[in-house]
């Protein structure tokens, strides 16, 4: 498999350089978005990077969408979101990636019920750690809680 952005995004991670990494997950990684569309956008990557879901053993997929909902469940608690949206792609970056975006029902009425891409990503900040860390701590606090009581 080539090398793609989700490969270098887990090697960051691996290597604690990526600044958007909330904690590792059994399946992967939690990281914010690069670009926070919506506030609390998330991505679960998995690690190691495989190519698609289908790709993965059956125990190891049902791992990784567990962590992907749990850490919607995270999400609903620390955002107090009205619900949360679930993509996998794969389609520009060829590797399996999970996106996680909290809803809220405060959102203009022009945006509530748009899917996530229809959105303009040019004019939403980059994740900074001044802007989004203390969330980051949060969320990562809450997941770590998670995962030590099962």
């Amino acid at each position: 498999m080539a090398m793609t952005a989700i490969d270098d995004l887990v090697e960051r991670c691996r290597a604690s350089r990526l600044p958007a990494a909330i904690a590792k997950v059994p399946s992967g990684w939690l990281v914010m978005g690069e670009r926070q569309v919506l506030p609390g956008y998330c991505l679960l990557l998995p690690d190691p990077v495989v190519p698609h879901l289908n790709a993965l053993l059956p125990g190891a997929r049902s791992e990784f969408l567990d962590d992907m909902a749990t850490i919607g469940d995270v999400l609903l608690v620390v955002t107090a979101a009205a619900r949360v949206n679930y993509a996998i792609f794969g389609n520009v970056d060829p590797a399996l990636h999970a996106h996680i975006f909290p809803r809220d029902s405060a959102e203009p009425e022009s945006t509530r019920t748009a899917q996530p891409w229809a959105l303009d990503w040019n004019a939403a900040p980059f994740y900074a750690d001044t802007l989004h860390g203390d969330f980051k701590r949060r969320v990562g606090a809450e997941i770590r809680k998670r995962y030590a009581s099962r």
